[in-house]
């Protein structure tokens, strides 16, 4: 039985993972600094928190569930007492990849990070239909990267994502750089802003128009689904010529010529380091 460390484990994350972890095979020691942490995981999960001396004794696997802020702090802490060999899991690339992890050539530095249920999916249950985050009823997608350690161990990373981030579909292998292209690159950087554009636009059609926000919310959210589904090739189908020459003149006026300057390395390398 492999004993896994759960740091943070009291958290809005850690509780999610400790509730999780509590269904497989694996050992797990619960470590919660905070009393108001201790006395959440308590009563969301019925388990109890361990000192950290003896979370980390005999640990094979020290799970970071703490915010990207102090992942630096906590690991520079807590690296130096593990045992050659050990598995330190960060949940997000933001840290490692500003080079806050401490170094330690004999250390397994494993980072993962939920892709969250699709909006196109299977799900036949009203929880994994209300599971918009993931990890609870609905199955996602997870991505792995094996930052430094034996090949050998991306078996046990990948296990630990599974469980962690369970229900899940299916795993990618990555690169830290190339989660970090991910995220916030992808998801925050672009995404997050056109989702906020969208919903700004939505305020602002209702205060022009005088439709009612429940109208105009059915009415983007019903083409955010159709468009989408045609966009990202989950339905065959193609856009009327209205709509494509709509297009044609709405990027213009919505985005920057250089829009795609995002992914360049220097801005997602600032991003980060704003972030951590």
């Amino acid at each position: 039985m492999t004993k896994v460390a759960l740091l943070g484990a009291g958290g809005k994350m850690g509780v999610r993972l400790a509730t999780n972890l509590a269904r497989t095979d694996f050992e797990v020691a619960h470590v919660e600094v905070s009393p108001a942490g201790q006395a959440r995981l308590k009563a969301e999960t019925g388990l109890d928190c361990v000192p950290q001396e003896a979370a980390l004794a005999g640990a094979e696997v020290v799970i970071l569930a703490v915010p990207d802020t102090v992942i630096g702090t906590v690991a520079g802490a807590v690296v130096p007492q593990l045992a050659p060999g050990t598995m330190v899991v960060v949940l997000d690339a933001a840290a490692p990849f500003a080079g806050h992890l401490p170094e330690r050539a004999d250390i397994t530095y494993f980072v993962t990070h939920p892709c969250h249920p699709p909006i196109w999916n299977d799900e036949d249950t009203p929880e994994g239909r209300a599971d918009h985050f993931g990890g609870v009823a609905a199955k996602q997608g997870v991505v792995n990267a094996l930052m430094q350690g034996p090949r050998e161990h991306y078996a046990l990373g990948d296990s630990i994502a599974r469980a962690i981030y369970a229900p899940v579909a299916r795993s990618h292998e990555v690169t830290v750089k190339q989660m970090a292209m991910l995220e916030p690159g992808l998801s925050e950087t672009v995404c997050a802003s056109l989702l906020a554009v969208m919903r700004e636009a939505l305020d602002e059609c209702v205060a022009r128009s005088g439709v009612s926000h429940d109208c105009a919310r059915d009415f983007l959210l019903g083409h955010m689904n159709i468009l989408g589904a045609v966009l990202f090739n989950e339905r065959e189908g193609a856009f009327s010529d209205a709509c494509n020459k709509a297009i044609e003149f709405g990027k213009p006026m919505l985005m920057r010529d250089d829009w795609k300057r995002v992914f360049d390395w220097d801005e997602v390398e600032a991003s980060i380091h704003r972030i951590t």
